[in-house]
């Protein structure tokens, strides 16, 4: 299974000229190979949804079917009521009387008899039509039901063969991030000044930019501001704005949040990132793990809609 989603994405395994080492892919290769499997795992779960949505359908219209049923089987248990009294009455006249008289054609009680008689063959045309139709729902339900199970079996193998691959593929990604100016050989990072129109350090302005690269931002990205406290003064942190006009950000804006401080926290090493604050959180890379910090009294101040990091 592994395989075929491999050679769906254009990665055939053990692909390699003979004597030489395979050319590692450049980040356009390896970003193309990720949207490539991401948009295959789409299709996969849109196949899925797909087929659940004609098994609900395949349900529905089997209850449809077992009312249609319901309905038919007390009519015809009603004709056969009537058709029975009146073979009865007919019986116990034997020809003579009063009631016999009512029975009589001058009457129109025979009439009536072949007509209850009628409608009673209807009823039970109409009986075996709906029995017949039922069926065929339910069978139809039950064979969508095992097919679904089927589907979910495969498609939840492909996915994981593909999520695999794209977890190798991101892997590949972050060993391309270079590693940012100013580290020393005892992982201690020198000082920078600020630089440029955006008034911010050269690590600062790498980090911002592998964000960028690796995530789709909606909204904007503010780092240096005019404080008295703080790294944005000194062109050392950048806020990844996560909704609008102090809001709280939507469950998708709020996800995307936690996997940039993740991705971070994974690469900040090479980056030269001094900590992450989001959710009213601080994760401080020196000292690893995330630990809560006191209410400062609102949605941007606790930082619940931007991802804060600093730099050394």
């Amino acid at each position: 299974m592994a395989a075929c989603v491999l050679l769906m994405a254009g990665l055939v395994p053990g692909q390699a000229v003979a004597g030489a080492a395979a050319p590692k892919p450049t980040e356009k290769e390896l970003k193309a190979q990720l949207a490539s499997l991401t948009k295959k795992i789409d299709k996969l779960i849109a196949e899925y949804n797909a087929k659940r949505v004609a098994v609900g359908k395949a349900k529905a219209a089997e209850k449809a079917a077992r009312d249609r049923l319901k309905s038919a089987e007390a009519a015809y248990a009603l004709a056969q009521s009537q058709v029975r009294d009146i073979a009865q009455l007919r019986y116990q006249a034997g020809g003579l009387g009063l009631v016999g008289e009512l029975m009589s054609p001058g009457y129109g009680g025979a009439a009536m008899f072949e007509q209850l008689q009628a409608e009673q063959s209807a009823r039970l045309s109409g009986f075996a039509s709906a029995r017949d139709t039922r069926k065929q729902a339910a069978g139809d339900a039950e064979k969508l039901t095992a097919e679904l199970r089927d589907d979910m079996t495969e498609v939840s193998g492909q996915r994981k063969d593909a999520e695999k691959l794209i977890d190798e593929i991101k892997d590949k990604l972050d060993k391309l991030i270079p590693t940012a100016p100013g580290k020393r050989a005892n992982g201690a990072w020198a000082p920078e000044l600020p630089t440029g129109s955006d008034n911010i350090t050269p690590r600062t302005r790498l980090m911002r930019a592998e964000v960028r690269s690796h995530f789709t931002l909606r909204f904007p990205v503010g780092c240096y501001r005019a404080e008295t406290s703080g790294e944005h003064p000194l062109g050392r942190a950048c806020d990844f704005m996560l909704s609008s006009g102090g809001a709280l950000p939507a469950a998708g804006d709020a996800a995307l949040g936690n996997e940039i401080a993740a991705w971070i926290i994974k690469n900040g090493g090479k980056l030269g990132v001094k900590y992450v604050i989001y959710r009213q959180r601080i994760y401080n890379l020196g000292f690893p793990g995330w630990r809560p910090m006191s209410d400062r009294g609102g949605v941007t101040a606790n930082h619940f809609d931007h991802v804060h990091i600093s730099m050394y």
